[in-house]
């Protein structure tokens, strides 16, 4: 019985912890952002204001179109899509903030699979 009362206290407990984002902070600025594929850590930068972003990832620029759904969540889509990739949008979600650095996770719009990543804010 001490044993189920436990676990109910934890549980309680657990389910009210709430993950503090404060993701307006991170609609504008300029990042360096870092992610791992596959072993390999990939680092792009990007400057972003409210409805565009442009990225430089391994020397090549691209830009794209920023539709926020909410606070923590938006969409990307390539401005001029080069391939058939690219012309697929992106979701991207905070996951959690802190005082200049933001982790996230994102994969195309409509699939399943996601990845994560961390940017920090440069400027």
């Amino acid at each position: 019985m001490k044993y189920i009362a436990l676990l109910l206290v934890l549980s309680l407990l657990i389910s009210c912890y709430d993950i503090n984002r404060n993701c307006n902070d991170f609609k504008t600025g300029t990042y360096k952002s870092e992610i791992t594929i596959d072993g390999v850590l990939y680092t792009s930068k990007f400057s972003r204001e409210s409805e565009i972003q442009i990225e430089t990832f391994k020397g090549t620029i691209d830009s794209s179109s920023v539709r926020w759904i909410n606070d923590c969540e938006m969409i990307f889509k390539t401005i001029n899509p080069k391939n058939l990739a690219e012309k697929k949008d992106i979701h991207l979600k905070i996951l959690t903030t802190s005082k200049d650095r933001y982790r996230f996770e994102y994969g195309y719009v409509g699939e399943t699979n996601k990845r994560q990543g961390e940017a920090t804010r440069i400027n």
